[in-house]
């Protein structure tokens, strides 16, 4: 059975067919492009490249690098498909450097080629759900991450989520060790959402209130900006909340508000498509010294790629002491090893022909030698 993200890169991938088929059939290719350009970015380059990295370098081509690509190359050629009647030069160039390497009896041309049929038998909207929730969560602790100027390799303590139902909570468990893979954090704690913990705050979305209200908007702004965090967590809860205005009732979505959460000391907060993300940026010496060995580990590939050597080579390390450094060294010295495949990793005074590396407020010299 397919990883479960192939399964589900290819329920999204004919998830747009079937989108980008009725768009045509209506004569909408500016919907179709748009689908196909969220597809692009958002789910396949952003998402599963980024999370398929390893399977796609690793040294051995074996059943699970070929599955990652054969799911690449699949979604390529369907994505040339359907995008052929909006790009056509492009996508059939594509479309030609795929298949010529790769299938004798495909077509000669993108054009002449059948357009592609969604399989609703891959489609599994529950992965998707499920998935979504995990770009999202990353996707704003990535955001929170930069607000403070923390780097994706300093490992950070914790993420707090509200949950907001036992389904809710079942979908984040599922996704946790993806996420925390993703952004670089230690735990994930979901908390209830009437915990107290994080206040929320909301406001009126006038956008979306004056089409639908008029004149009765400003009546029905007052009665939102009146709510309790009872009457936050309800609408979240269950998407609508009923309000009377004038003897008329009236029922409110998420579409007409918008809601925030306030951010709590040592914390950063954000949210986005009902999701709240409260990320702990405490740095303690502990994973400040994480940070430092996972910075020396990129330091240390980069030697390891300039200086034209195979994915397989194992190598010693020598490093020149540095006050700040040398402690993390010793605690993850191992770690350190295991990924850059050295057999040895020595701290000296003195190197001679190294490679000088900064970051943060350490400089270094690095001598990588193969064995």
């Amino acid at each position: 059975e397919r990883p479960e993200i192939d399964r589900w890169i290819l329920s999204e991938l004919n998830t747009l067919i079937k989108e980008a088929t009725a768009f045509y059939e209506d004569y909408e290719p500016t919907k179709a492009a748009r689908a196909i350009t969220t597809f692009v970015t958002e789910n396949l380059s952003n998402w599963y490249v980024r999370l398929c990295r390893r399977r796609f370098w690793k040294g051995s081509y074996e059943q699970d690098k070929i599955a990652a690509y054969q799911t690449l190359y699949t979604c390529l050629k369907t994505v040339a498909q359907l995008g052929a009647p909006i790009a056509p030069f492009f996508m059939d160039q594509l479309y030609r450097d795929l298949t010529s390497v790769c299938e004798n009896d495909a077509s000669e041309s993108v054009h002449l080629a059948l357009f592609p049929q969604v399989d609703e038998s891959v489609i599994d909207a529950a992965l998707e759900e499920k998935m979504h929730k995990a770009q999202v969560i990353s996707s704003l602790t990535l955001s929170l991450r930069k607000k403070e100027s923390i780097k994706v390799r300093q490992p950070l303590q914790r993420i707090m989520i509200p949950v907001l139902d036992t389904k809710d909570r079942a979908q984040i468990e599922a996704i946790a060790d993806l996420v925390k893979s993703e952004v670089n954090v230690k735990e994930i704690e979901l908390i209830d959402d009437a915990s107290g913990i994080l206040v929320k705050e909301i406001k009126p979305n006038f956008k979306a209130l004056g089409p639908r209200f008029g004149k009765a908007m400003g009546q029905i702004a007052g009665k939102i900006k009146s709510f309790q965090q009872e009457d936050i967590a309800l609408l979240e809860k269950t998407g609508e909340k009923k309000i009377n205005v004038n003897g008329n009732e009236i029922i409110l979505t998420l579409e007409d508000v918008e809601i925030t959460s306030s951010d709590i000391e040592g914390w950063l907060v954000a949210n986005q498509s009902g999701i709240t993300v409260a990320l702990d940026v405490t740095i303690s010496p502990e994973l400040k010294k994480e940070g430092i060995s996972r910075e020396l580990v990129n330091r240390i590939q980069n030697i390891r790629k300039d200086s034209g050597l195979e994915v397989t080579d194992r190598i010693n390390i020598e490093v020149i002491s540095h006050n700040e450094m040398d402690d993390a060294l010793h605690a993850n010295e191992q770690y350190i090893k295991d990924e850059t495949l050295a057999d040895r990793l020595i701290i000296t005074q003195h190197i001679d022909n190294g490679t000088i590396i900064e970051f943060d407020d350490i400089a270094t010299t690095i001598k990588v030698t193969k064995i």
